[in-house]
């Protein structure tokens, strides 16, 4: 009676578990899926508050930051297997002052496992100097409004900008700084190409599948943008707008970017 017995309820497990393997579904190898890249400005570890924090340079020169704007594009995912997945005609405005805008999603992305990212911190010279019609949306030069990350005078995007003030700086009676990093090079009249491609490594192979939505936290540090390859004093160079001059940030703010996780 008690082999009858232990046999009917391994026969009830059994299908208890057969059953619950028929109502897994199988994902489609062929889904694709949305990424999210999110992009948190910081200083170290602490938020940036802009108006507010105070931050410190290796020069030991204190400033606060009013705004912070930087165009993201050429966005590129590569899998553990070499595959690159490109998006290249979309462009994005980061805003500290806007948090929306700090959340960039990736369409349509294939299942795979992705171990790379790759972005431009810019705008590339052929959409720089297309015809306005193919320039919409942030690239849409009648309508940036307080943005203003376009020079009228230089034919070409800010791709980065950083303004703030400081204690240090007295023009005139003024203590504000002023970053504006553009020059996308080209043949025409060329200028210093600014244009910076940022790649970084993703954590444990990043999943996209038909049911895995995954969100990229990139962490930008600001005080690389005066403290890195080379050193900037706000005391002697508080107005940059020149790309010529322009290039020492670039390159320190290039490498103030990481993926600190994904979720």
């Amino acid at each position: 009676m008690k082999t009858a017995y232990s046999f009917f309820i391994g026969l009830f497990g059994l299908t208890i578990l057969v059953a619950s393997c028929d109502k897994m579904e199988v994902e489609n190898p062929n889904a694709t899926n949305d990424v999210v890249i999110e992009f948190d400005n910081r200083i170290g570890s602490a938020d940036l508050v802009l108006g507010t924090s105070v931050l410190t340079n290796s020069s030991r020169e204190k400033y606060t930051v009013s705004t912070l704007n930087y165009f993201i594009s050429n966005l590129k995912l590569i899998t553990e297997m070499g595959d690159m997945v490109s998006f290249p005609d979309q462009y994005f405005l980061v805003k500290e002052s806007d948090s929306g805008s700090q959340m960039i999603e990736l369409k349509n992305v294939p299942t795979g496992n992705y171990q790379h990212l790759s972005f431009y911190i810019g705008v590339d010279s052929l959409r720089s100097i297309a015809d306005a019609g193919l320039r919409t949306g942030v690239l849409d030069i009648a309508s940036y409004g307080s943005d203003n990350m376009y020079w009228s005078w230089n034919m070409g995007y800010i791709f980065f900008k950083i303004e703030g003030n400081s204690p240090v700086i007295d023009i005139k009676g003024i203590d504000k700084f002023e970053f504006h990093i553009g020059g996308f090079g080209g043949k025409e009249g060329p200028t210093p190409n600014n244009i910076k491609n940022v790649g970084l490594n993703l954590p444990e192979m990043t999943k996209v599948s038909e049911s895995t939505s995954p969100t990229v936290h990139i962490i930008f540090d600001v005080n690389k943008v005066m403290d890195g390859s080379s050193t900037i004093k706000l005391a002697t160079s508080p107005i940059i707008h020149s790309p010529m001059v322009g290039k020492t940030i670039s390159a320190n703010y290039s490498k103030g970017f990481i993926v600190d996780h994904v979720h």
